[in-house]
Parts: C-alpha cells; sequence; structure tokens
C-alpha cells in the first residue's frame, strides 16, 4: 500500500481513505482503533492527509525485516534466516543485478534475496554462492522475424 497516495493537505473521510486505498471502511475504522489519529471527534470522522501519510509509513517500517550479511529473508519462517549450506545460487540478471536463492536452514524452505553481484563478497562471505546466468529478460530479447514462409 503506497502511503504516498494520501495528499499532505486535504482531508479525508472514513469513505474516502477507502476508496484511494482500495479497502473496507471497517478497515480504516481499525487504523483508527490502532492509533491512526482523527481531527476531531465528531462525525463524520475526518483524516489529515499528513497524518494518514505518517500513519502508514510508520506501519510500513515497522513490518520491514532487512537481512543482515550473511541471512537470506525465509518466506515460511517469516524473517532473516541462515542459508543451508551448499544451497545458495545467485541468478544474475541485467548488469549484474540479481537473486540469491537458496533453502533455509531452520525450516527447509525457500529464501530469496536481491543483490548485485558486486556486493556478493559482503553478504554471503564465508559461504559458497554457485552463480549462473538467467534467461534473459523478453525486453533484452531479439524481436522475433515478421517474415513468414
Amino acid at each position: 500500500m503506497n502511503p504516498g497516495l494520501a495528499k499532505l493537505n486535504r482531508s479525508y473521510t472514513v469513505d474516502e481513505v477507502a476508496t484511494l486505498y482500495g479497502l473496507h471502511r471497517n478497515t480504516v475504522r481499525a487504523w483508527f482503533k490502532a492509533g491512526l489519529p482523527a481531527i476531531d471527534d465528531h462525525r463524520p470522522m475526518m483524516f489529515q492527509g499528513r497524518a494518514l501519510r505518517a500513519f502508514l509509513q510508520a506501519r510500513r517500517d515497522g513490518a520491514k525485516r532487512p537481512c543482515q550479511p550473511g541471512a537470506l529473508y525465509c518466506c515460511k519462517c517469516r524473517a532473516p534466516r541462515e542459508p543451508a549450506s551448499g544451497s545458495v545460487v545467485f541468478e544474475a540478471r541485467i548488469a549484474g543485478a540479481g537473486t540469491l536463492r537458496a533453502l533455509c536452514a531452520t525450516c527447509g524452505c525457500r529464501m530469496f534475496r536481491r543483490a548485485s553481484e558486486a556486493s556478493l563478497p559482503d553478504i554471503m562471505f564465508g559461504t559458497p554462492v554457485r552463480i549462473v546466468r538467467g534467461a534473459p529478460h523478453i525486453e533484452e530479447r531479439q524481436p522475433p522475424s515478421v517474415i513468414c514462409a
């Protein structure tokens, strides 16, 4: 959810916030109970755009789980974890950027982390990483021939 959708100097009703973010009105009311400040305690309940944006940005920042060096994000554990030994693969894409893939040492589920090929020694120090070249993106492929026989 993009906090930047809320205009800073505009006031929003519950219905307007729900429409803006494609949510149900009860979700916006739950945000109010969770700490989204209303302009006042009168009806209809109104929210300042600046407060709405700050609230959503704080929720977004609070949900982030940054990975420390040597760790990848495990989708099942929902936390950064150490990879199982010998399972780390770097799939290179455009200009040295790519995705680190591995299996979680704790639960055996898939793990991912975006990285550049140049930063691999800093991210996965002491861990052997197998580098493979991924299939080219559709934008990088040769255009198809328009000549039909």
